[in-house]
């Protein structure tokens, strides 16, 4: 059995077994390795991360598939860890644009990769019912060829475009099941009972639930208990690490230098990344 197909199957068992399991999101090389080192079973790639490091902004084509690719083939090679990529909306309008990106995914060793029905433009940010489902299908199709098993997940982005319509959002994320989708994911649920009724509407699809959001602060534990089965969290360890380089360096410019008692110490960084 190939590296990838070992992969592949341990992610599989992970949306399979007890209980909720967390998926962090480095957004390179580095923060994959330290997440590692740290006991998480499988990571995800995030594009907010990813553009932030190259010093743009997410969304609206930002990145290009080549960037998320190249990033992604980086996160694979830099541990021996499952690894799924936040693949935007496969980066075409078509059908067929999703298709080839979940082909492009694997070719990079990629066992798992979303595709979100947010077209990306401002003025019409989400794409009509019909076009979406097709998107899926397509994606579906297309892991389906593949010589291991691929787990897709179908993400409803409403609640991130300021559309917080549930019903609409349980309807799409039910019609991507139909499509063959894997796993389902609503990014900007935030409250219990909105997440209790995805849960409950999809059935027995697994639910990832998007955490490290302002406001919102559910364990494990509690995710668990209402049905969730695979939690991420987006772009927040990458703001994470830019808040704290932000306030290091404006108590640089005070004058100060007292935040180096909080950075990790040398040796332990520099033997983490020796491994």
């Amino acid at each position: 059995m190939d590296v990838r197909t070992l992969r592949a199957e341990a992610f599989k068992a992970l949306h399979v077994r007890e209980g909720a399991f967390v998926i962090p999101n480095p957004w390179d090389a580095g923060s994959a390795k330290l997440l590692a080192s740290l006991g998480f079973e499988a990571l995800a790639t995030t594009s907010a991360g990813l553009a932030y490091s190259k010093g743009r902004p997410d969304g609206e084509g930002r990145l290009s598939r080549e960037d998320t690719l190249l990033n992604a083939l980086s996160i694979v090679d830099a541990t021996a860890l499952p690894v799924a990529a936040d693949l935007e909306n496969g980066f075409s309008d078509d059908p067929e644009g999703c298709a080839q990106i979940i082909t492009d995914a694997a070719g990079v060793g990629l066992v798992g990769g979303s595709i979100e029905d947010a077209t990306g433009r401002a003025q019409d940010p989400i794409y009509s019912m019909g076009v979406a489902v097709e998107r899926i299908a397509a994606a579906v199709a297309a892991a389906r060829q593949l010589p291991y098993a691929f787990t897709l997940t179908a993400r409803a982005e409403n609640f991130l475009h300021g559309r917080v319509d549930l019903d609409d959002t349980i309807r799409r994320l039910q019609a991507y099941a139909d499509a063959g989708a894997d796993v389902l994911y609503a990014p900007g649920l935030r409250t219990r009972e909105q997440i209790v009724a995805v849960v409950q509407a999809l059935a027995p699809k697994p639910i990832n639930i998007l955490m490290g959001l302002g406001g919102v602060d559910f364990s494990v534990a509690q995710l668990a208990e209402m049905g969730v089965k695979r939690i991420s969290v987006g772009s927040s360890l990458a703001r994470c690490a830019y808040g704290a380089l932000y306030n290091a360096a404006l108590e640089i410019r005070e004058g100060t230098f007292g935040y180096a008692e909080q950075a990790m110490p040398f040796d332990q960084l520099n033997g983490l990344f020796n491994r």
